[in-house]
């Protein structure tokens, strides 16, 4: 046996997972609650008794050990950029697909109250964009400047306006800031650049982060880096995706993540149009992309999801998602009041177990409509033609549900169909019709960690754990379509007067 553990420190629980590499199997998977305010080492050991308990393994049993994290609040940032749409949106890219989750992001010059903000959020790293290089200047040197003068204590990371970079370091530098850069994330207002940002990013985590949240004796214990657990995700859903040079992958994914405090949308397929003569806008998107909702956890955001859909929505998914359920006998409006307020909240009969599945089916549908593109006809001097913003997903194969509700919840299949397309829609470009997995074992994380090192293997035991949904399981819930969007002869893109996604 060459047995591996695979550790996430989460905002709530502490995972482990054992696997052995040798019969490709995991071998046990156990949990307690991350105490990250005194040590996280005592979570930790309480979840290692557990599995102990399962498949006779003691810490010293292991080969070796692997940990991600996201608990006190993961790795948090604020993005700083110029025009909101361009070099902000393209520093937020590198935020997400670095593991980060951004806590805030601003445009244009800072205010002074803009900056006793970013003061406040106490966030772990801020990201200074702006400007294309050998574009405008003048703007991200005022914000540096009035970083320089704040009270910020947190490392700086510039990669804007490679002329200004030198400058704006040397003036940072002088009021005592920590300060890293990094290649211009937006170089030419067509092309964005985000790898070297992002591997900054992880040198900071590495280095700083981990030991500011006490993590540095959990390192010690696993013998090397823990990286971000939105990183871990996201390396899974590339290996599943694409697959290694001797093992093949599960072709595009999608991994709906559901949590307590945010919705992390994970994607990963080629770049196309929606048609052949697409007309496309905003910045180009990449093969791989992240997307974090932070107000559409299913517990600490459930009053906010409430707002966002309405109550009548609410009870009207309940009724869809669960017709045997008792939907009169809760309030949607005072219950997720409550759920928000009493965040460890399990449910208690089968109505609340029901009730969680539509509050995540209702939050999903609004997290994985953000994700993906839109698209919509518009009649210009030659005809109608279609207009396309973000990522095409139409075509995505597989579609993975990950999270203690998939885990853990009355019929977690049916939230799946949140994610895809659908005429209620129908400018929102979800998937048309994907095979559907479950991660019961918590296997993706702990798959993300194990590629670093073992990529066939991590991948085989991905695929043999993740469990298969049939389509009637999951339910159609909605008018949706089947046949491919390029057929165009029984799905036609909606014309539209203006921008934006369709609400309930």
């Amino acid at each position: 046996m060459e047995a591996y553990l695979l550790i996430d420190f989460g905002s709530t629980y502490t995972k482990v997972t054992a696997v052995d590499l040798d019969t490709e199997t995991v071998l046990g998977t156990a949990q307690s609650s991350t105490t990250i305010e005194d040590d996280v080492r005592i979570g930790l050991n309480k979840a290692l008794d557990e599995l102990e308990r399962q498949c006779g393994l003691g810490i010293e049993d292991y080969a070796a050990r692997y940990a991600c994290s996201s608990a006190a609040g993961g790795l948090k940032m604020v993005a700083i950029g110029l025009v909101p749409s361009l070099t902000l949106e393209a520093a937020k890219r590198a935020c997400l697909g670095a593991g980060a989750k951004v806590i805030g992001s601003y445009g244009f010059e800072l205010t002074r109250a803009q900056i006793a903000e970013i003061e406040e959020k106490r966030c772990d790293i801020i990201m200074l964009a702006g400007g294309t290089d050998g574009g405008n200047k003048d703007i991200i040197l005022h914000n540096a400047g009035m970083l320089a003068k704040s009270a910020v204590d947190c490392p700086i990371l510039v990669c804007g306006n490679a002329a200004v970079q030198d400058d704006i370091k040397e003036q940072l530098v002088a009021e005592g800031k920590q300060v890293y850069l990094a290649d211009n994330v937006l170089p030419e207002v067509d092309r964005v650049c985000v790898e070297s940002a992002q591997e900054i990013i992880r040198d900071i985590f590495v280095k700083h982060i981990t030991k500011a949240k006490g993590l540095d004796k959990a390192a010690e214990l696993v013998h090397r880096d823990i990286i971000p657990t939105p990183k871990a995700t996201l390396d899974a859903a590339t290996l599943l995706a694409e697959g290694t040079g001797t093992e093949p992958g599960m072709g595009s994914v999608l991994i709906l993540e559901i949590g307590g405090a945010t919705i992390n949308v994970h994607s990963v397929e080629e770049v196309k149009p929606v048609s052949p003569h697409a007309i496309i806008r905003g910045l180009p998107e990449g093969k791989v992309k992240r997307t974090v909702e932070g107000d559409l956890g299913i517990r600490w955001n459930a009053h906010t999801i409430c707002e966002l859909v309405g109550s009548d929505v609410l009870r009207s998914n309940l009724a869809m998602l669960d017709p045997d359920a008792d939907a009169d006998s809760i309030d949607p409006d005072e219950f997720t009041r409550f759920l928000s307020s009493t965040t460890s909240h399990k449910p208690e009969n089968e109505t609340e177990r029901a009730f969680d599945v539509a509050l995540a089916f209702s939050a999903a549908d609004v997290a994985v409509r953000r994700h993906a593109g839109t698209a919509h006809k518009e009649t210009i001097s030659i005809g109608e033609v279609d207009v396309q913003r973000g990522k095409n997903l139409l075509d995505v194969h597989s579609v993975i549900g990950v999270g203690g509700i998939f885990r853990y919840g009355e019929h977690p299949e049916r939230i799946l169909a949140a994610a895809k397309y659908n005429l209620r829609n129908p400018e929102s470009l979800r998937p048309i019709n994907p095979d559907f997995y479950l991660d019961k074992t918590y296997v993706i994380y702990a798959m993300g960690l194990l590629s670093q090192t073992h990529p066939d293997a991590a991948l085989r035991i991905a695929k043999k754990y993740l469990k298969p949904v049939t389509k009637a399981e999951v339910g159609a819930h909605g008018e949706t379509v089947t046949e491919g969007y390029a057929n165009r002869a029984n799905l036609s893109i909606p014309s539209s007067h203006g921008e934006g996604l369709m609400t309930h």
